[in-house]
């Protein structure tokens, strides 16, 4: 885990995370069927730190550039608040958040893995990266996890926000004892 100076202060701001999907979610392969039909994987692990962040109270948006039932459906099992999809200019997605839900740069992360994320990631208040994101956005992230996209990457750097805001121990604790956070994963699917 490589962090830059004021990465915990600025972690503790965040009231949205922002993910991209391929290479961040998923590990960025595309995996077609003999009839054309696409299908990623997601990482269960890094599906329960997303449910822990929505748990927490900090909203949940995907931006991605491609368009998937398979990231509807996975986007909508993990309770996020916004989807946008076909968008490989990301930013006009980013403004419509910030909008409409009255939250200044400062209160989003953006976890980006590729070029196309860079115009966000110089915006928001904490930028986080996987471990296998190219260079140029390792250079400008915040936070860049031990881990590869679609290998617990998401849930290191959620880990990490929650931990900056006081959270983390309190979620913790709520599962050695069998309470709140144990029995939503009842009603939240990993």
């Amino acid at each position: 885990m490589e962090l830059y100076e004021g990465s915990a202060i600025r972690a503790s701001k965040v009231r949205m995370i922002i993910f991209d999907i391929d290479g961040v979610m998923s590990d960025g392969r595309l995996h077609y069927t003999g009839d054309g039909e696409l299908f990623k994987t997601f990482f269960t692990r890094d599906g329960l730190g997303i449910s822990l962040a929505h748990q927490s109270g900090i909203k949940l948006a995907a931006i991605t550039g491609r368009r998937s039932k398979i990231v509807a459906t996975r986007c909508k099992e993990l309770k996020f608040d916004a989807i946008y999809q076909g968008h490989l200019y990301k930013t006009t997605a980013y403004e419509k958040l910030k909008q409409d839900y009255c939250l200044a740069d400062e209160q989003f992360a953006y976890i980006g893995d590729d070029l196309v994320d860079l115009p966000i990631m110089v915006k928001v208040g904490f930028a986080a990266t996987v471990a296998d994101a190219v260079s140029d956005v390792k250079k400008i992230a915040h936070f860049i996890s031990d881990f590869n996209g679609g290998e617990g990457a998401v849930r290191q750097i959620i880990e990490f926000i929650l931990k900056a805001q006081g959270k983390w121990q309190s979620l913790v604790q709520d599962y050695l004892d069998g309470g709140i956070s144990a029995k939503a994963l009842d009603n939240n699917a990993q």
